[in-house]
């Protein structure tokens, strides 16, 4: 995959969104001039992936300063729209976390917004890369074999979720450009197929063997003793190392303790929100019914049934092995928690 593959960029006065909705079958850009069109794009994941969506977040403070410039809204009408951007995912803290960084440079003006936007994106790529490389090195040296390594992951962590390179699929790019992965285990994430739709269509980009697997095959898989560890992504990590992730994330980190082999998310700091004190205090993003009793817009379930379809569930700190951040990896299991080291 080009390193520069970017699913957030700024086009000079809109915001180009590689549309995430019709891959794998189709490559396609959406430009995206106003706050409503970007809300949309966020909620109905056209944009997605928590550092993603922060960076799209970013740009969003300046698409409202241009469409009230155009609108002739005032300064409270322009900040009144920032705030919808702010909102549009409730679950993924960096979406909150950059819209508050670009507007600290909100009375500055545009230019400042647009700088400090770039700036937001540009130290997402640094931390994935940086991510990368702590999270293959504590992998090589905690998982001990002399041989490349079998790996889990789950829904999609990678260039299209990210400012570029990736969190978690960042780490499995590292063990592979040096050689050190054998295969990939990508869960097919249900119910809208991330997995098999983005990170499949990520690794094959990459040239990295893998198999898609259905979401119930993951557990049989690790205590099968088929994968060495489990990578995946955060969209908020709480003070005591409780994280939110992708639905279906939590049973892959009870058989990876069950099976004794690490469980490691992937994350940068932004994604770390030490104001939440546990995962209980974690709001949970609830998506509509139809995501989980339709399929391609028929109907599989019967007409009575309800849809239950939470978008994240929250793995336990207990369960955390490995916190990899920028800056470096916390054994959070054994007790080293976000709250105490990353302040």
């Amino acid at each position: 995959m080009p390193q520069e593959l970017r699913a957030v960029d700024w086009t000079g006065n809109s915001l180009a969104l590689i549309d995430q909705t019709v891959l794998p079958h189709r490559t396609e850009t959406v430009e995206i001039r106003d706050v409503d069109a970007l809300v949309s794009a966020i909620q109905r994941l056209v944009v997605r992936g928590a550092p993603a969506i922060g960076a799209a977040g970013g740009y969003g403070v300046a698409l409202a300063i241009l469409e009230g410039a155009r609108e002739g809204w005032s300064a409270e009408e322009v900040r009144a729209a920032v705030a919808r951007v702010r909102e549009a995912r409730p679950t993924a803290v960096n979406l909150m976390v950059c819209v508050d960084r670009v507007m600290t440079r909100f009375d500055e003006g545009l230019d400042a917004v647009l700088e400090e936007a770039a700036a937001v994106q540009r130290e997402d790529v640094e931390a994935n890369r940086a991510m990368g490389a702590f999270g293959a090195d504590w992998l090589l040296k905690r998982v001990g074999v002399d041989r490349p390594l079998r790996v889990l992951t789950h829904c999609n962590t990678g260039a299209l979720a990210t400012a570029g390179w990736g969190t978690a699929l960042g780490v499995i790019r590292e063990l592979h450009a040096r050689g050190r992965l054998e295969v990939v285990y990508a869960d097919e994430t249900r119910p809208l197929l991330q997995g098999s739709r983005l990170t499949a269509w990520e690794l094959v980009q990459e040239g990295i063997p893998h198999y898609v697997q259905a979401d119930g095959a993951a557990a049989g898989t690790i205590l099968r003793g088929e994968v060495d560890a489990a990578v995946v992504g955060a969209d908020r990590i709480a003070a005591n190392g409780d994280t939110a992730n992708k639905v279906g994330t939590v049973g892959v980190a009870l058989a990876c303790a069950d099976a004794g082999i690490p469980f490691v998310v992937a994350a940068p700091t932004t994604t770390v929100d030490l104001a939440t004190a546990s995962g209980t205090d974690i709001h949970i993003e609830l998506r509509g019914e139809d995501e989980v009793l339709e399929w391609a817009g028929v109907r599989t379930a019967p007409a009575e049934s309800r849809g239950h379809n939470p978008a994240f569930d929250v793995t336990p700190g207990r369960l955390v092995t490995g916190l990899v951040t920028e800056r470096g990896v916390l054994e959070v299991s054994a007790g080293e928690l976000p709250g105490e080291r990353l302040r």
